[in-house]
């Protein structure tokens, strides 16, 4: 009888033992789905940062392009800021040599081509001159030294005569035009 009992108690703890590993093996069945949804959020997570990182860096390296082209433009700026008093006694001095008879026309046409020479390499840094006669006054390009009455009512507002000439770098107005207005 002790034996029976001993086989009687074993088979309880086996059986015990047998449907804790069923009631295992049902967790586990019941923990994976969590799982999975935990994998597909980490998934999505990581996804997200992914994104964000790669669009992070796309706007760095946008900005730093824009950054180093404003840098060169900025740099060739002053240099020509520099060069437009130098412009400006060019014409001056070819308007001159115009009115004079005595100078050979060799000597005009080669100032001429060296001035316009010089010019061609200043445009091809972005310089353009603002063109103000015959135009509409406007503040942001004009600044008007005199104003002058208008012949009639069609010319109010309207640049008559340009006493220095504007320019533009790169569509910024580096030097505003000092003009006469018709008022």
């Amino acid at each position: 009888m002790k034996l029976n009992k001993i086989k009687l108690k074993k088979a309880t703890m086996d059986k015990k033992k047998h449907n804790e590993e069923i009631e295992e093996i049902e967790n586990k069945n019941e923990e994976t789905p969590q799982q999975e949804e935990t994998t597909e959020d980490k998934y999505a997570e990581l996804n997200d940062k992914y994104l964000r990182l790669y669009s992070d860096f796309e706007n760095y390296r946008k900005r730093t392009n824009k950054e180093r082209l404003d840098l060169i433009q900025s740099a060739a700026e002053s240099v020509i800021k520099d060069l437009l008093p130098v412009v400006d006694d060019y014409e001056r001095a070819l308007q001159d040599l115009s009115k004079q008879d005595n100078i050979p026309v060799e000597t005009k046409e080669g100032l001429s081509l060296i001035y316009n020479k010089f010019l061609n390499t200043l445009m091809q840094r972005g310089l353009k001159p603002i063109e103000a006669v015959g135009k509409p006054f406007d503040e942001n390009i004009h600044e008007a030294v005199t104003r002058f009455p208008a012949t009639d009512e069609d010319r109010k507002g309207i640049v008559i005569d340009e006493i220095t000439k504007g320019y533009y770098l790169y569509d910024k107005v580096i030097r505003y035009s000092k003009v006469v207005v018709a008022v």
